[in-house]
């Protein structure tokens, strides 16, 4: 297996649209090293989705590519698994049916499916909720499912795309400490999506701060916190100097996002101020 979980090699997505054509990324080349976790934040429609759905071979780029250990990324592979932020647990399935569906699709033999249903449902801490259906769990407990499907196909890369946005601070705060945990027992290459600079710098170990669209990679932040972390380290020095720099970089760019959305509200007419959303 290469040393390298991703290559990114200059990368460019281009959306025709019925007004015009749409950059969403442009000439992204970075590198996830191996059992890695990254987190990717930007501004709204910076394209930080398109880049993860490339990376995932959900959307085709239209320039450069995508390596997945050393392999070009040409479709959907069970070595790249991915968490949407949207709830995609199947509500006439139970715990476990859910988390074996994934399985299910790629002919892992039943009792192969069983058993990774199991030890995934343990690693994200549902044991004792197997039969019971979604209807019955808390949007945590179900965005915990999504983790486990995912998870028990045993994908060497896992993509996260802001899978806990829906739900409220604290909750966030726990479930990012249970990935993290997870992440280091099961030593998965980890790319995480996501508005938020203190989740992403409490989860990573780089954070790569996008521009607005056409979107690129501005600045790349090593977060050299102890690997042992909690929410504590919030009230930290350190915390504070990485938060600020990430800001930094963002707010410029966040700015500008906002201007230009501004400027096409009061300049266009109501039917043409549709295009695609490249988030």
């Amino acid at each position: 297996m290469s040393s390298t979980g991703i290559e990114i090699e200059g990368v460019s997505v281009i959306f025709d649209t019925p007004a015009r054509k749409v950059t969403a990324v442009t000439d992204i080349s970075q590198t996830v090293p191996q059992s890695s976790f990254v987190s990717i934040v930007g501004p709204s429609g910076c394209g930080k989705s398109t880049l993860l759905a490339v990376v995932a071979g959900l959307q085709k780029a239209t320039a450069g590519g995508v390596k997945v250990a050393g392999v070009p990324v040409s479709g959907p592979d069970p070595k790249i698994g991915v968490v949407f932020q949207e709830d995609s647990t199947l509500p006439w399935r139970t715990v476990e049916e859910n988390v074996a569906f994934a399985m299910e699709m790629i002919g892992t033999p039943k009792a192969e499916r069983r058993r990774r249903a199991a030890e995934a449902i343990e690693l994200v801490g549902l044991g004792g909720f197997e039969k019971s259906y979604p209807s019955m769990l808390s949007g945590g407990m179900r965005q915990r499912v999504a983790l486990a499907r995912t998870l028990a196909v045993q994908p060497e890369v896992v993509l996260m795309d802001e899978p806990f946005a829906a739900l409220d601070q604290q909750t966030r705060l726990f479930l990012g400490a249970e990935v993290r945990q997870i992440w280091a027992r099961t030593k998965q290459t980890i790319m995480f999506v996501t508005h938020d600079i203190s989740e992403a710098i409490l989860l990573s170990q780089q954070v790569w701060v996008m521009s607005y669209r056409p979107g690129t990679i501005i600045d790349v932040i090593d977060i050299d916190l102890p690997g042992e972390r909690d929410a504590g380290v919030v009230s930290t020095p350190r915390f504070n100097e990485l938060h600020n720099r990430i800001w930094g970089s963002l707010q410029a760019e966040s700015m500008r996002g906002f201007q230009q959305q501004e400027t096409g509200k009061s300049t266009k007419p109501a039917d043409q101020r549709s295009e695609v959303a490249a988030t």
